[in-house]
């Protein structure tokens, strides 16, 4: 983004069923083809099934709080509910009357990356938007008027954003559990008696063949891009579908770790020469990284005038909103003059947000995911996140290597009803929420142990 733009507006959701329609005929497909999700499974079905029968017999308002490690999640949970739990319903002798769907919250920068287009479908499909960094009053009303009103159930990914992880949850964030206590609290303003839960979905990807040889092609596509390597000569010969033996996972997780060092120097390196960042040798790779994700988003907030406080993704929300402060001005129409000055300071912010979308990228990593379960999908997690920072300091379009054809398989909890909380929640509401936080990021974190 080189120019100044418009102030960012609310898009409302503008749910319409003959975009539902085709968008649900279309879906099965487009993952197929275009995402290479070849089976979507769920496990406790009969979980949703009850919550949507509640839902439509007007006994209960519910919000599904979804796993959120990749961008194609909610394409995933779209694909179970327009596609598979009516027939699952069925087969438990429950009729649910379609469409069954649910109203969704989104980031609004989605159609900023996305584009406009996308930004229509996803409200034309109920979804409503929410800037993360901001207070947001027009998003949050819309957010409490669908989960009192709304046509459908409330779908939100409480970590807040992917962490490329299939197996780490990230920290959740209080504002599902928030949003439930509102829900109850304009239920008893209406004198309206159903009952409002939040129902914690998990979602995991398994390739249908364990991806070893992609997986080995594309390591040594990368020791060669980002210069570790001059040449492309470590292929190992492993086959897809036949677990390497130890020698060879060994090898495999060395060159991996070999890679991740060698990246994690080349960035200290130029935060050091180029943003003249104090970064402190260490023998430990997990401080080293978090020390660098810390310069990294120094380097932006420095250039806003934000303090460093917080977590790193409550720092990563503030960064973004003040560089959409600086690209996406209320004051346009007053510009005209000063066009030129306002397009540089948008330009300006557009390159401080890259710092903030690398830290993004790895704010989950650890160090010790792979160590802990040498898999074909922690080892692809990880090669993919290299691969997409290497594809950001290549300048390229990050797309997503094809590694196989994976399966989806989705988790239903059992829901976390508000009325369980509401006598503290009378009391103590800082507290109440704090625990129905803490139980859904255990729920979560169940779904991923549970394999």
């Amino acid at each position: 983004m080189t120019q100044a733009q418009s102030s960012l507006e609310f898009i409302p959701p503008a749910y319409n069923p003959v975009i539902w329609n085709i968008t649900k005929t279309i879906i099965p497909f487009w993952l197929r083809y275009n995402r290479s999700i070849v089976r979507v499974e769920i496990n406790h079905a009969e979980e949703l099934i009850d919550l949507y029968q509640q839902f439509q017999q007007g006994k209960m308002r519910f919000m599904l709080a979804f796993r959120h490690p990749t961008v194609i999640d909610p394409p995933c949970l779209a694909q179970l509910l327009w596609n598979q739990l009516p027939s699952l319903a069925r087969q438990q002798k429950v009729t649910l009357r379609s469409p069954v769907h649910a109203h969704f919250i989104y980031d609004r920068g989605i159609p900023l990356w996305a584009g406009t287009k996308v930004g229509w479908g996803i409200s034309q499909l109920g979804g409503t938007p929410i800037r993360r960094g901001a207070v947001d009053r027009a998003g949050l009303r819309s957010i409490r008027d669908l989960f009192l009103n709304g046509q459908f159930p409330l779908a939100a990914a409480p970590e807040g954003a992917t962490n490329g992880h299939n197996e780490i949850v990230s920290p959740i964030e209080p504002g599902i559990a928030q949003f439930g206590f509102w829900c109850q609290e304009d239920l008893i303003k209406a004198e309206r008696d159903e009952a409002v839960a939040i129902a914690p979905v998990g979602i995991r990807y398994v390739y249908q063949t364990a991806p070893w040889q992609y997986l080995d092609r594309l390591l040594a596509k990368l020791e060669v891009d980002s210069g570790l390597l001059a040449t492309s000569n470590r292929i190992m010969g492993l086959i897809n579908g036949q677990t390497p033996n130890e020698s060879q996972q060994t090898e495999l997780y060395q060159r991996l770790v070999n890679l991740a060092e060698h990246l994690l120097s080349l960035m200290e390196d130029f935060y050091r020469k180029y943003y003249q960042q104090q970064l402190e040798t260490s023998e430990d790779f997990s401080q080293r990284l978090q020390a660098l994700l810390d310069a990294a988003l120094k380097v932006a907030e420095q250039s806003f005038g934000i303090k460093s406080n917080g977590t790193i993704s409550d720092r990563c929300r503030r960064v973004e909103q003040a560089g959409w402060n600086r690209i996406y001005r209320e004051d346009i129409s007053e510009l005209v003059k000063v066009k030129g000055l306002a397009d540089l300071v948008a330009s300006e912010a557009e390159l401080r947000l890259w710092h903030m979308r690398l830290v993004e990228t790895f704010v989950s990593v650890t160090g010790y995911y792979v160590a802990e379960n040498l898999s074909a999908e922690r080892f692809a997690d990880t090669i993919i996140l290299l691969w997409t920072m290497v594809a950001k300091l290549k300048g390229s379009k990050v797309k997503t290597p094809y590694l196989g054809q994976k399966k989806v398989k989705l988790t239903a909890m059992p829901p976390f009803l508000i009325a369980d909380y509401w006598e503290q929640y009378q009391t103590n509401r800082r507290q109440a929420v704090a625990n129905l936080t803490q139980n859904l990021q255990q729920a979560l974190e169940e779904t991923v142990s549970n394999k």
